[in-house]
């Protein structure tokens, strides 16, 4: 996980007309646990949050870490990724 305890993540594919992000952040609770809060969903649209609550910020951390994974593992990569577009040329 980024510095600062946040990331986010990205998977455009635009064969599919799909533009979807994801963002995971460890926060502290005000009663002395971790939260991880994930939010999600299409890009300009509206998004879903969710909350887990765990002991400790290792805890936290390690499930944000498992949560990142899995979406990395299914085509999300960093928003400081550049992403090719069809049709233009390559690089900046």
């Amino acid at each position: 996980m980024a510095a600062g305890g946040a990331e986010m993540l990205r998977k455009i594919d635009h064969a599919r007309r799909m533009a979807r992000f994801y963002h995971v952040e460890v926060v502290p609770t005000l009663f002395g646990e971790w939260c991880v809060r994930r939010e999600w969903g299409r890009i300009g649209g509206a998004s879903r949050v969710m909350l887990e609550t765990v002991a400790s910020r290792a805890a936290a951390e390690a499930l944000a870490a498992r949560r990142l994974g899995a979406k990395r593992r299914r085509g999300y990569v960093p928003l400081s990724v550049p992403l090719s577009v069809p049709g233009s040329a390559a690089g900046p």
